[in-house]
């Protein structure tokens, strides 16, 4: 494997945890949004990803064991929504319950979290691997 394609993996990482960034902090903007354009609470996102087997020859000698993660989608989350009493609230029904959104603040930030970290580690190594160009450089010129 070369050092682009391990550059290509790693970015390949970033985006991806960029895009579960993303997804979580609209999760959370939208945490106490009871009425959408589409009618209802707003329905917590959930990042759908999948690894995506290099088609380098060094990949290639491992069986394809060497992949890149790609976003296959952004998908709705399924579960129920909180049911909240609160009969002052303009979206309440007859009984004076309000469908919240199925978002939960310590789930999405443990998604924050575990993002940013995945994050971290992908720039940890594109500037391992900027490191080891550089001293091949280096020891090419000497």
């Amino acid at each position: 494997m070369d050092l682009l394609s391990s550059m290509k993996i790693s970015a390949a990482g970033m985006s991806a945890q960029r895009t579960r960034m993303n997804v979580v902090s609209s999760n959370l903007a939208n945490i106490n949004t009871t009425r959408t354009p589409e009618g209802g609470p707003y329905r917590r996102q959930v990042v759908v990803m999948t690894a995506e087997p290099t088609a380098d020859a060094f990949g290639k000698m491992l069986d394809g064991n060497i992949s890149s993660p790609k976003v296959v989608t952004v998908a709705n989350d399924p579960s129920d929504f909180q049911r909240v009493y609160d009969p002052s609230h303009p979206d309440a029904d007859k009984s004076g319950y309000v469908s919240m959104p199925n978002v939960n603040l310590m789930k999405e930030m443990v998604d924050m979290l575990s993002a940013q970290r995945a994050y971290e580690a992908n720039t940890t190594v594109i500037s391992s691997i900027k490191a080891m160009a550089q001293q091949a450089i280096d020891i090419g010129n000497k």
